[in-house]
């Protein structure tokens, strides 16, 4: 097997909220253009760590947080003194489960983010606006309507803009918590299509609305339970051939 290049390296993490530990000595390596997919029962640290990689758990008020531990985002410790967190988010940016169009216009929804960033370039706003939802599997759907106002969508084409809306943004890496929790299968499989394309151009790291969805699409799985790494590896082997007992008990619905 050809060994790829780390985009991100995750050593001994551990992360508290007031005192309790969320996630407990997680080291564990996120390959570069691949689906990496983070799953397991609800409260086992998933969404924490996936937070964790773009800094969003600093937003957390009134909560006393601790981490230990390294995030290397291409060799560099994203929480090293000095580091910009605003430019870091767009580098990484994030997709969460219910979505959330702004109330504006499809086109404007794209482009608010680069306009928000100084982009004024008409030619450039259409040039990002047309690749991020031909990215997202959307443009045949809305390339006539994007004038109309984006809550006019569907619940899919909803979800699938705010993927368009982060990759207009151009990032490395991207983030999805869940996106397809509450889409019918029709648009769940629109969304995991698009992600095949997508991982051509950039890192993904998906928390999976079902085992089954995590089987679908993982190039790498990582299996927590109660904040620990219980497993790691390629898709194929952890979905089909886990080492660890709680894994295949998680697999195979024993628990969870």
């Amino acid at each position: 097997m050809v060994k790829v290049a780390a985009k991100f390296s995750i050593r001994n993490l551990t992360f508290r909220y007031n005192g309790d530990v969320a996630l407990r000595d997680i080291t564990l390596d996120v390959p570069a253009n691949q689906i990496t997919v983070l799953f397991g029962p609800s409260h086992a640290g998933k969404s924490t760590l996936l937070r964790c990689l773009n800094r969003l758990n600093d937003l957390i008020e009134n909560e006393e947080i601790e981490i230990d531990g390294q995030i290397l985002l291409d060799g560099q410790d994203i929480y090293a003194p000095g580091t910009d967190v605003t430019e870091l988010r767009r580098q990484i940016g994030m997709v969460f489960a219910l979505p959330i169009a702004l109330p504006l216009t499809i086109y404007d929804n794209l482009a608010y983010g680069p306009r928000m960033r100084g982009e004024r370039r008409q030619a450039r706003l259409d040039n990002l606006v047309e690749k991020s939802l031909r990215q997202a599997a959307l443009w045949d759907e809305v390339k006539d309507r994007l004038g109309e106002p984006a809550l006019r969508l569907s619940g899919g084409q909803q979800q699938r803009l705010c993927i368009a809306r982060t990759l207009a943004l151009e990032p490395e890496v991207v983030l999805l918590d869940n996106p397809t929790s509450g889409l019918d299968p029709l648009s769940t499989a629109k969304v995991e299509a698009s992600l095949q394309d997508l991982k051509q151009d950039y890192t993904i790291v998906l928390v999976p609305h079902s085992v089954q969805q995590g089987a679908r699409v993982a190039d790498v799985a990582a299996f927590l339970l109660s904040g620990a790494l219980i497993e790691s590896g390629t898709g194929e082997q952890i979905f089909t051939r886990p080492s660890q007992p709680q894994t295949d008990d998680y697999i195979t619905g024993r628990f969870g």
